[in-house]
């Protein structure tokens, strides 16, 4: 019963603790407005009362400079998203630089000296001010990987440490806030030994965004979820995994923000008969009609997708999956991101970061749950004061959980996604190690 009074104990959390101490961080992509028709999204159609941070993805390099990526992001969609504080003078906005497609080598030049990172700095400073952004998010990825040198994972820290002091005095100087500063970091144990000093990274940054998604996809062999909650005694890749990881290393648990996507990752089967977690897949599914990327859909077009598709719940990993043919799609929805925000709450770590609002539904047009229905799950649970409605809701499913005598936990009652086709392990249970340590690494 220790889980079943662990989880139930939660919900009691959830309407007793000061709810203002968890962060909701929400990326926004400057290629949002490019996508066809109804799934197009501009900064004008977020809300700005959904999130705590706002942060606009992303900014570029120039000869060891941070400038705008292009002139529409610097002439019109700066301004439009930071025109959002106007509604609400609580919220706060970041300007991301980096991503994936960004690579390395521009970081690794920048890094390579202390002048060019006072240039880079410089540049920081008047471009976050000019367009009344409130701080800066480093989205390298990663610091002595994909092509930068090992000693990235130095120069890394000496820039966020030059960065810290120059904020603090120019603050002093202009008399106004601190400029903030955070990092988008893996989850994956592998690349944290290499990149990062976990400890040093907790004492420096305001806060920490760990990617704690793309854990599997169509890159691999055998289907797998995007985002687990928990971890499988033979694949111990999971979000809690990661963010104990972190936890593990000496980051504080209060600047620990723990990464939900809206989107999920797909594969191509092998066999349409051999369709369940783990089954033989060969490369990515079809490509999404708004995000056109195989492999990859956004909720908005997981929503389209399980309308005509076998749904199933992963009950150890408290993450939804489905299949139609030969196409299957791991995925997230309310209830395993309130099962996730649960988590956070449990654990104390310091709130959700999204990737990205733009995949959700932002108008509800999609999928039939009104504007933002993936966020507002976690604007109710870790942002709104109590969020009671939805603890009574989430206390009303746990009411009907009982431990197996595996130690396992099943659910009872009519679920959302197929009850009646859960995906059920034989021996699976939620691993021991996610509760409170780390043991191995994900390789």
């Amino acid at each position: 019963m220790g889980r079943l009074l662990l989880w139930v104990g939660l919900v009691l959390v959830l309407t007793h603790q000061n709810s203002t101490a968890y962060k909701l961080v929400c990326y926004f992509t400057n290629w949002a407005h490019s996508r066809p028709g109804p799934a197009s999204i501009l900064p004008h159609d977020l809300d700005p009362f959904l999130c705590t941070h706002l942060i606009f993805a992303f900014a570029s390099m120039d000869d060891n400079r941070m400038v705008a990526q292009s002139l529409r992001d610097e002439q019109i969609l700066y301004r439009e998203f930071n025109k959002l504080k106007e509604r609400n003078r609580q919220l706060k906005t970041l300007l991301s630089i980096g991503g994936w497609n960004f690579g390395t080598s521009r970081f690794t030049t920048m890094l390579s000296s202390f002048n060019n990172r006072e240039t880079f700095i410089t540049s920081v400073i008047s471009l976050l001010r000019k367009h009344n952004f409130d701080g800066l998010d480093l989205f390298f990825l990663y610091p002595g990987l994909r092509g930068s040198p090992s000693h990235d994972r130095w120069t890394f820290l000496f820039l966020i440490e030059e960065l810290l002091f120059a904020f603090q005095k120019e603050a002093q100087l202009i008399k106004r806030p601190r400029l903030l500063l955070s990092a988008a970091v893996s989850g994956a144990p592998h690349i944290i030994q290499t990149s990062y000093d976990v400890r040093l990274l907790g004492k420096l940054l305001d806060f920490i965004n760990v990617l704690s998604y793309d854990i599997h996809g169509s890159w691999e062999k055998f289907t797998g979820h995007n985002s687990p909650l928990f971890s499988l005694p033979d694949d111990p890749k999971s979000s809690a995994y990661a963010m104990n990881y972190w936890r593990k290393l000496g980051a504080p648990s209060e600047k620990l923000i723990m990464g939900f996507p809206t989107y999920g990752r797909t594969f191509h089967l092998l066999k349409a008969s051999s369709n369940g977690l783990q089954a033989k897949a060969i490369g990515p599914a079809s490509p999404g009609k708004y995000t056109k990327q195989a492999g990859f859909l956004a909720y908005y077009e997981v929503c389209s997708f399980i309308q005509k598709a076998k749904r199933h719940w992963i009950d150890y990993q408290y993450v939804p999956y489905a299949y139609k043919g030969k196409e299957w799609v791991g995925y997230d929805d309310a209830t395993s991101f309130s099962y996730k925000a649960m988590f956070v709450k449990r654990e104390h770590f310091g709130g959700a970061m999204v990737w990205t609002l733009d995949m959700d539904d932002v108008r509800g047009t999609f999928c039939g749950d009104g504007p933002f229905p993936l966020v507002c799950i976690l604007n109710d649970l870790l942002v709104q004061a109590g969020g009671e409605a939805m603890a009574t809701e989430m206390h009303g499913k746990l009411e009907n959980m009982i431990t197996t005598p595996r130690g396992g936990m099943v659910s009872l009652e009519k679920h959302t996604v197929a009850p009646e086709e859960k995906t059920e392990l034989p021996g699976v249970k939620p691993m021991e190690s996610e509760q409170t340590t780390v043991t191995s690494d994900f390789n």
